[in-house]
């Protein structure tokens, strides 16, 4: 059987997904790559079955985009249940405990936000796909071992409590968090319930934003799939918007574009970290890093041959 044309050209671009619940992230690629018709789709960072919200996929000659995506910041918000504890941190886990809360004032939950607001040291949920001796912690967790995690330093930039509902004898926290990556939202939950003698896990989880990707920028996989079957564009961003959104970039004249193209560097102009060549029609050449007296290559997003 003849392989399908791909829905996109060989560079290819970002797709932003409104993930629904219930889906893993692999589940997302795998649906994306029938509706994209091709298998080169990756995403970036994943979103458990419970949360909703953006999913960052690449496609094509952006999968190679993924690892260099500079997303260390995030944005949710989620609903934090006062009251019980479970063994995954949320509401998909058995429960373990039962306290009631209704007697929690709103002075000790703000003292409680705050302490876990800013620079903080956090242990990661037991069911997180942390890699324990090679083998994911949530694997060993279900398979009855008691796993324990070290302790990370993240970060915490925003807390914010926007409503609170008391449920019988549970308190329900509606909450928004600015968070650096590496952060786990339901650990909040545990560590705030459990500071409050409560215990406390997450009821619902939806992620906002990830590095400069937004709402915004995302579709349903339903809203996808419609497009996809009207023929309609499929991609979020195309690369050069997708490079010009998430780094820094460099204006290169066309010797220097050839120069890149070609596996060549150029003179170093000061800027730190990675940074993307841009052409004067606008085009991504290839993401630079500077090093000495060059500016090499980490990707080259045209070779030549593609993308001319």
């Amino acid at each position: 059987m003849a392989a399908r044309t791909p829905a996109v050209d060989p560079l290819g671009g970002l797709v932003i997904v409104d993930k629904d619940g219930g889906w893993t992230s692999h589940d997302v690629v795998a649906r994306s790559r029938k509706l994209l018709r091709t298998k080169k789709v990756g995403h970036a960072g994943t979103l458990d079955p419970m949360a909703t919200g953006v999913l960052v996929l690449g496609v094509e000659r952006a999968t190679k985009l993924l690892g260099q995506l500079i997303l260390t910041s995030k944005a949710y918000t989620a609903t934090i249940r006062l009251g019980q504890s479970t063994i995954t941190d949320d509401a998909e886990g058995d429960v373990v405990s039962t306290t009631a809360a209704a007697h929690v004032t709103d002075e000790r939950i703000a003292a409680g936000v705050a302490a876990l607001t800013g620079d903080i040291e956090q242990v990661p949920a037991t069911v997180s796909a942390i890699k324990v001796d090679g083998e994911r912690a949530y694997a060993r967790a279900r398979a009855g071992e008691d796993v324990q995690l070290a302790a990370r330093p993240v970060t915490v930039s925003r807390f914010d409590v926007l409503a609170r509902r008391d449920v019988g004898d549970f308190v329900d926290l509606d909450v928004e968090v600015d968070c650096s990556s590496g952060t786990y939202i339901r650990a909040l939950a545990r560590d705030l319930g459990a500071a409050l003698g409560v215990g406390g896990h997450l009821t619902a989880l939806r992620r906002t934003r990830v590095g400069p990707f937004t709402l915004e920028h995302a579709r349903t996989l339903d809203e996808l799939a419609a497009a996809a079957e009207a023929e309609q564009p499929l991609l979020s961003l195309d690369i050069d918007t997708a490079v010009r959104t998430a780094f820094p970039h460099r204006d290169i004249d066309e010797a220097q574009a050839n120069d890149l193209r070609n596996g060549r560097w150029l003179d170093p102009v000061g800027i730190k970290g990675v940074y993307a060549a841009v052409d004067p029609t606008g085009r991504a050449i290839a993401l630079l890093t500077e090093s000495g007296k060059r500016a090499a290559s980490v990707m080259v997003v045209r070779p030549q041959g593609i993308g001319d």
